[in-house]
């Protein structure tokens, strides 16, 4: 079965960094795009990033762009989220998640639903 597991969250302070980390199995991982999501406390969960299956697409939230930088390692089955200069605000659980991707076109999307599979969540809380 499909399987994503993130690691890689903990307590930060204002300011610092952290790398997500995403382990993907029981899927072709090359024909999936790839998203991180995450869910600040009594909110809604939300869009932070994606990546194409070539890595030639990465969107960004407007909130997050500059700070963080998503990649993939089509090798190992691997995406990562690069986060920087971290805010209180980014206190949420990060979700990783996989998107099949349709035909032979190279997209990556912003859209939750799009996503077929989702792991468990890794909590980043940012102090400040």
């Amino acid at each position: 079965q499909v399987q994503l597991v993130e690691s890689g969250g903990g307590l930060v302070q204002a300011g610092g960094s952290l790398r997500l980390s995403c382990a993907a199995s029981g899927l072709t991982f090359s024909r999936y795009a790839m998203g991180w999501f995450r869910q600040p406390p009594g909110k809604e969960r939300e869009f932070v990033a994606a990546i194409s299956r070539t890595r030639g697409i990465t969107p960004y939230a407007d909130s997050v762009g500059g700070r963080f930088t998503i990649s993939r390692d089509n090798t190992k089955n691997m995406v990562y989220l690069q986060m920087n200069s971290l805010k209180p605000e980014g206190t949420a659980v990060y979700y990783c998640a996989a998107d099949y991707a349709m035909g032979s076109g190279d997209y990556a999307s912003r859209n939750i639903h799009d996503y077929d599979y989702w792991g468990q969540g890794t909590q980043v809380t940012v102090s400040s």
